[in-house]
């Protein structure tokens, strides 16, 4: 018997969060591989199974898990991607928007490093996106439109990791997000949003969207470098081409499933099945 674990968060109730699992526990049925579902707990770790679907961002229990089995992702990508400055780090050399690390402040009542905000206004300009390094579904991401909402900002983050980033005013509430698998475009779709995130849990609006040869080759580099079985890559609209703005490890699927018809749930399914068993599933 083939058989397989697919760990999620431990307290995890959304539904878009449920819908991930569940739908590659069905496609991996049809490939005849029992996969079990399991929140994350100490016993994960001793778990009995062919390889892992590692759908949470525990690190530490990610690094446990993957001495004892295959892992998608590997715990290091995961790692990457969960922190936008690591991300950025691990892509130098790409196209990405410029981007300034903040100073880590373990005193709170410190004031926010001057030398800091004039860098960050002086090569960013205004506006300018303030991002925690930790989040999801653009709810940690923000808009300075000056040097007052600035301060603001960094004076509110200065406790946790976060970083300045230039605007790129030409994909002002518009992106790509391509799915890949094994380093391939699946699908891709456009967002489009009111709001200067086009993320679709957000209120932003997903279309087809069909990458050139040219995105499909910045994809394929970035999961490359990062190491990625599966991820979300989120592309800006620049002024010379695409900018890579993140990437998520974990990127759902039923949205950009809806938008345009592809079962990415099996496509990853079967690469798995291939990468573990090294033979085509059956159909």
């Amino acid at each position: 018997m083939k058989r397989a674990i697919i760990v999620i968060n431990a307290y995890t109730k959304r539904g878009s969060e449920l819908n991930q699992p569940r739908r590659l526990q069905e496609e991996l049925a049809s490939l005849g591989v029992e996969a079990e579902i399991v929140r994350n707990s100490p016993a994960v770790l001793r778990a009995e199974a062919d390889f892992a679907i590692y759908l949470d961002k525990d690190k530490y229990a990610a690094r446990a898990l993957e001495r004892r089995m295959r892992m998608f992702n590997s715990a290091a990508a995961i790692e990457t991607c969960d922190d936008k400055m690591l991300t950025h780090l691990a892509l130098a050399g790409f196209p990405m928007p410029e981007t300034i690390s903040s100073l880590l402040c373990y005193t709170p009542e410190a004031a926010t490093s001057a030398d800091l905000l004039g860098e960050a206004e002086a090569r960013l300009g205004y506006p300018m996106i303030v991002k925690e390094n930790f989040g999801s579904l653009g709810a940690q991401v923000y808009l300075a439109e000056d040097r007052r909402e600035l301060e603001e900002l960094s004076e509110r983050l200065k406790l946790r990791p976060y970083l300045y980033q230039k605007f790129i005013a030409e994909s002002r509430g518009r992106d790509v997000r391509a799915i890949c698998v094994g380093g391939d475009v699946v699908c891709a779709m456009k967002r489009t949003s009111p709001d200067f995130r086009s993320n679709l849990s957000l209120g932003g609006k997903g279309e087809i969207f069909e990458p050139t040869e040219e995105i499909r080759s910045l994809c394929a580099r970035v999961c490359a470098a990062i190491g990625l079985d599966y991820c979300g890559i989120d592309l800006l609209f620049g002024k010379e081409g695409m900018l890579v703005c993140e990437v998520n490890s974990n990127a759902f699927f039923g949205g950009i499933e809806a938008v345009t018809g592809v079962n990415v749930a099996a496509t990853y399914a079967r690469y798995i099945f291939h990468e573990v068993y090294g033979s085509a599933p059956r159909k």
